[in-house]
């Protein structure tokens, strides 16, 4: 921690108002007249910090995967037991068949998506997981969540869109997987420059 006299002489903030992940607080924050002494660098050299971040990029992309396939897992058991409780025209939304059949989907879709990740696990541990696969893992995963939690809100109907619903909340949150860690519109122009 910087001695008090290496303090920032003026600090600001202001809370940003996001779409999603409420439960976080994000603000921009300045610091004006910051000295940080010598025995604070973080890494071998000053000058490097990009470079040491660019290294772990694929572990920050891997953990936004792992997330998109938790998040999947809760929209899709959210859905199916609140499909299963819901009454449409005297019976049970989980009754239609095109709800079964959505669900069927989304099921077969966080399976794949599941064992991307598996794999993608596996070679980190290995030292194996290269920054392009990381990419396209992260960038595939994100998509995907996506389009499961639009699809679930849909089987919820005018209460899903809600904000109090947690199938709400989880839509309005998986937005953002598919901007930060890189969007994935460069996650894929990083894959391609491998290819």
């Amino acid at each position: 921690m910087a001695d008090v006299a290496d303090a920032p002489t003026q600090l600001t903030r202001r809370r940003l108002d996001k779409i999603g992940l409420k439960a976080q607080d994000t603000s921009e924050l300045f610091f004006d007249g910051l000295r940080v002494p010598a025995e604070h660098l973080l890494g071998e050299r000053e000058g490097l910090a990009f470079g040491q971040l660019m290294q772990e990029l694929p572990q920050e992309r891997l953990v936004i995967a792992v997330s998109a396939v938790g998040a999947m897992e809760r929209a899709l058991d959210d859905t199916v037991a609140y499909t299963r409780q819901r009454q449409a025209f005297g019976q049970p939304v989980w009754d239609f068949q095109n709800t079964r059949f959505k669900l069927a989907q989304a099921q077969s879709d966080l399976l794949a998506a599941r064992a991307l990740v598996d794999a993608a696990i596996g070679a980190h541990l290995k030292g194996e997981l290269d920054p392009a696969r990381a990419a396209l893992v992260k960038a595939w995963c994100t998509d995907l969540a996506c389009r499961l939690a639009d699809e679930c809100l849909q089987l919820f109907g005018g209460y899903g869109y809600m904000s109090e619903t947690p199938i709400a909340e989880l839509w309005a949150d998986a937005r953002v997987a598919r901007i930060y860690g890189g969007t994935n519109e460069i996650m894929k122009e990083l894959a391609a420059r491998s290819m």
